[in-house]
């Protein structure tokens, strides 16, 4: 899933960015307001962790803006403002959940992954499609009840198709999902990650819409 983080504290925000990413996340952080303001608009992002106190613009103006353009996308207040008259303020203006610093990496983690469920109307924390099962806060995935074993690319795909069973998902919108802005993507990655899925789930588990891109097969 791909998150977008704007957070101006360097020593935070690369803990996130690089905790995130070892969980299967692709996340692109900003430490400017103004530029993570309009990063929102120019790619899909599944859902953000947002600071309130950023240099140039709060980060609840921010917010406002994305609401007022009519972007739903699941915002997590990640701030030192503890008090209840802010937090009450930051749910006030179109946010999805708060979580206070000093946080736990972990709870970040489950935190989004469970706005991102909601979003989709995935409201159980496992997913599954036929054979396949795939525990989202744990990051495994099993097949006729038995362990898989899958890198980090492979599990990120797979909650990308379970999420989006039966929508076609183009290769560039796989893309964009499984990498950040600043990592260099082979031509053929996505290729790669789908080949070595349908070796270990079954050759018709993703299936191929010519000219378009990849869908779940039948169950």
């Amino acid at each position: 899933m791909k998150i977008l983080v704007i957070e101006d504290d360097r020593l935070i925000g690369d803990g996130i960015k690089a905790g995130l990413g070892k969980l299967g996340f692709s996340v692109d952080w900003f430490t400017e307001g103004k530029e993570g303001e309009a990063a929102l608009y120019a790619v899909a992002y599944d859902a953000v962790v947002l600071d309130l106190s950023l240099p140039g613009i709060d980060g609840l103006e921010i917010l406002r803006g994305w609401r007022k353009q009519g972007r739903n996308e699941p915002v997590l207040i990640l701030t030192a403002r503890d008090a209840l008259e802010q937090r009450v303020a930051g749910l006030q203006q179109g946010a999805d959940d708060y979580l206070c610093k000093p946080f736990a990496l972990a709870e970040v983690a489950a935190r989004l992954q469970a706005l991102i469920r909601r979003r989709h109307g995935q409201l159980q924390p496992v997913l599954s499609h036929g054979a396949v099962a795939m525990e989202s806060g744990s990051h495994t995935a099993t097949l006729n009840g038995e362990p898989l074993v899958l890198k980090s690319r492979e599990l990120a795909l797979l909650e990308l198709f379970l999420l989006n069973a039966g929508r076609v998902l183009t290769r560039a919108q796989l893309e964009e999902k499984l990498y950040s802005w600043d990592e260099d993507v082979s031509s053929n990655a996505v290729e790669v990650h789908i080949h070595h899925l349908r070796k270990k789930l079954g050759s018709h588990f993703i299936r191929t819409v010519h000219g378009v891109g990849y869908t779940l097969g039948d169950p």
